[in-house]
């Protein structure tokens, strides 16, 4: 009998995409299966009004003694029987006598294979084959039959879906995209208005400093030409606390200078960052957009990570330096989810991420390097093999996109004619390798 109708009562494909939630991981127990079986020694006429009866069956499963030994489908039998005195000459014979209703090409397919690798199998066969119905094996002794074209509109309910998510994903990031470039574009007006008073700031606390020392000798030359003093100064310079503001003072000058600098380092860092819009590559020192990554991403930076600098002697390099540095925060940024995760099951274990630069020099060429590795979780070969790809992200729902290698390979091959390579062990840690060409003069 039939145990899962292959359609509804109306004629209609019992597939939709209302009534079924298919992706991509959908395998061929989701869909609809057929479950008619006849004994091998069951009578042809038997089986033409199984046929007539259900006009909807693809076919059915032959067995013997209850075991799977085969199928014949509708449209196999339908074409025999239409050949003259085809009615006739199997009427009241066995199943097993008639070798033309027993094909040996029947495709088999196990229940758990997903259907896309199931249409890509059944796609494969032959012309003769190709719309014959597929037998799946749902155990050893179970075993099912699916009418291709279910198949077929599976797959492109599926097709129809995935295309959804991918324009979907795709109008998230280009409107995620748009308001990065007016954050940058903010940011770098935000570092342009700040710049001057920062540079006020720093460039006046030496001479601020310098002010006080001179002040200080004066005082002291006051004091040993009158070297009595008033009881009035006396008690003035005990209110002021004197002694504590003559040695405070300076490092509280220090202090102002070492921030202003620092100030003025983040300034420079977010309007590096920050220009992106380049009609042009500019000359740039790579080992300073580094830094000026590293300096933004420093309150990601847990204490326990040990930054690694090798950095070599490098000229300026034409680049787009906006960009590079947007690479850099993606390869450093993933460099730190790694290792945070595998911080939470690893003890006694010094996290630390190494950053090499280096010039590569070849016969007629140079090459600049740029690798960035670390001792994090490590990738398998199947993951690597797919880490460029859009969309592809090993991260949980929410926390990735699946773009930023993506867009980082992009901005290193196509924009700068170079390379972007991975090289990973899991449970020792990724590299990640830029190789850009220098154009010498």
């Amino acid at each position: 009998m039939v145990r899962n109708s292959c359609c509804d009562p109306s004629g209609k494909p019992s597939l939709d995409a209302e009534s079924h939630n298919f992706n991509l991981e959908s395998t061929l127990q989701e869909l609809p299966l057929c479950d008619i079986s006849f004994e091998i020694s069951c009578l042809a006429f038997e089986l033409a009004e199984q046929f007539q009866t259900n006009p909807l069956i693809p076919g059915v499963l032959l067995v013997e003694k209850g075991k799977f030994v085969g199928m014949i489908s509708r449209r196999r039998f339908l074409e025999y029987i239409s050949l003259p005195n085809g009615v006739d000459n199997i009427s009241n014979s066995p199943l097993q006598t008639l070798p033309k209703l027993l094909p040996s090409d029947i495709l088999i397919l196990s229940g758990d294979i997903l259907i896309l690798a199931a249409t890509r199998q059944s796609l494969e066969r032959n012309a003769e084959s190709i719309f014959e119905p597929i037998v799946v094996r749902i155990s050893c002794q179970d075993y099912r039959i699916l009418d291709v074209h279910q198949l077929l509109v599976a797959q492109s309910l599926i097709h129809e879906l995935t295309n959804k998510l991918l324009r979907e994903q795709t109008q998230a990031e280009l409107f995620k995209t748009e308001k990065l470039v007016s954050l940058g574009r903010m940011v770098a007006g935000v570092a342009h208005e700040i710049r001057n008073p920062v540079n006020c700031i720093h460039g006046n606390s030496p001479h601020l400093l310098n002010y006080f020392q001179d002040l200080m000798e004066l005082l002291s030359v006051y004091e040993s030409e009158h070297s009595e003093s008033s009881a009035t100064i006396q008690q003035v310079k005990d209110k002021i606390e004197f002694n504590f503001l003559v040695e405070d003072l300076p490092r509280l000058l220090a202090s102002i200078d070492i921030s202003s600098e620092r100030l003025t380092q983040i300034v420079g860092s977010l309007h590096s960052f920050s220009h992106n819009s380049q009609d042009k590559p500019l000359p740039s020192d790579i080992n300073e957009c580094i830094d000026s990554t590293l300096l933004i991403l420093n309150n990601q930076i847990n204490s326990s990570i040990k930054i690694i600098k090798n950095y070599g002697e490098l000229p300026l390099v034409n680049c787009y330096s906006g960009e590079l540095s947007q690479v850099f925060m993606n390869l450093i940024g993933n460099a730190i989810d790694t290792l945070m995760e595998k911080a939470e099951t690893s003890n006694d274990w010094q996290p630390h991420i190494e950053i090499t630069t280096e010039i590569l020099k070849k016969e007629n060429s140079e090459e600049l390097l740029i690798a960035i590795a670390d001792n994090g979780v490590g990738m398998p070969p199947e993951i690597q093999n797919q880490i460029f790809e859009d969309f592809f992200t090993t991260k949980p729902a929410g926390k990735g996109t699946g773009l930023g290698l993506a867009i980082s390979h992009a901005i290193v091959t196509q924009k700068h004619g170079g390379q972007l390579e991975v090289t990973s062990q899991p449970g020792v840690g990724t590299k990640f390798e830029i190789l850009l060409p220098l154009v010498k003069g």
